[in-house]
């Protein structure tokens, strides 16, 4: 984890780029998330999570993922994705929405369901509808890029490629109709950076975002609701008690008269 000194001076938010590239009909989101990680560790920080490095790794990778996702995606989507791992089990949970302009996620470790094999879960939640849409499939390894490739390739069903640079830049690359999928699939993280210097390109939009839940204990509480006539065994003879947003793993103590 960073020192605090490392992560001064960043900006606050994350500028995502949806570029089109001609005569190959595909799709280009590009961010460096140096802010986004600056907050997140910041968050880790205030509430005294520390992850091991691989988990670490994972979630950073999960969290710059479904930010590109989400922009190449209509901007009234909010997008969550699951992931349940098994050896050890461990959950990764991330969310992103473009009209609040925000994503964030964190990982469970403790009272994970193991599964027999390792999922990825998507839902997906609209203005428009009133279910979410949501999809299931297998992953067999813990590199969350190549989840996301599988995720496109099964759920999406059209191919996708993205690749991890050096200073925390990240490019997803989606097809598009008539995409010539031979040049997308050759693809490797050299090219993908150097595209705009290699292909006729066309900046279509700009996004923004930032590591940020809006959780605050107001929004806590109503969740432990059910235990109003039960304190007892909530409490179990505590004074105060912690609990944690389940979007970010904030931390909250929650005293007797509050519930």
């Amino acid at each position: 984890m960073p020192e605090l000194e490392q992560i001064e001076n960043i900006a606050e938010f994350v500028k995502v780029e949806s570029i089109f590239v001609r005569h190959r009909n595909a799709l280009v989101l590009r961010a460096k998330f140096a802010p986004i990680y600056t907050d997140y560790y910041l968050h880790l920080m205030q509430h005294g999570i520390r992850h091991p490095g691989e988990l670490d790794q994972m979630l950073k990778d999960s969290l710059a993922a479904i930010t590109l996702h989400a922009v190449a995606r209509p901007w009234a989507e909010t997008i969550a994705w699951t992931v349940n791992l098994r050896a050890p089990r461990v959950n990764i949970f991330v969310t992103a929405g473009s009209i609040e302009e925000t994503v964030t996620g964190r990982i469970f470790t403790e009272d994970v369901r193991e599964p027999d094999r390792n999922f990825f879960y998507s839902q997906v939640i609209t203005r428009q509808q009133s279910e979410p849409r949501r999809s299931t499939l297998e992953v067999d390894d813990r590199d969350p890029l190549h989840w996301v490739e599988r995720y496109y390739a099964q759920s999406e069903q059209r191919p996708a490629r993205i690749f991890r640079h050096d200073d925390e830049l990240f490019t997803l690359v989606t097809a598009q109709p008539d995409c010539d999928e031979e040049w997308l699939h050759a693809l490797d993280a050299d090219a993908a950076e150097r595209i705009e210097e290699n292909e006729e390109t066309r900046l279509l939009e700009t996004r923004r975002f930032r590591f940020h839940c809006g959780c605050d204990l107001a929004k806590i509480l109503p969740v432990l609701g059910t235990w109003r006539d039960r304190p007892d065994q909530l409490f179990e003879g505590a004074a105060a008690i912690t609990v944690q947003c389940p979007r970010c793993a904030a931390r909250y103590e929650v005293t007797r008269d509050m519930i």
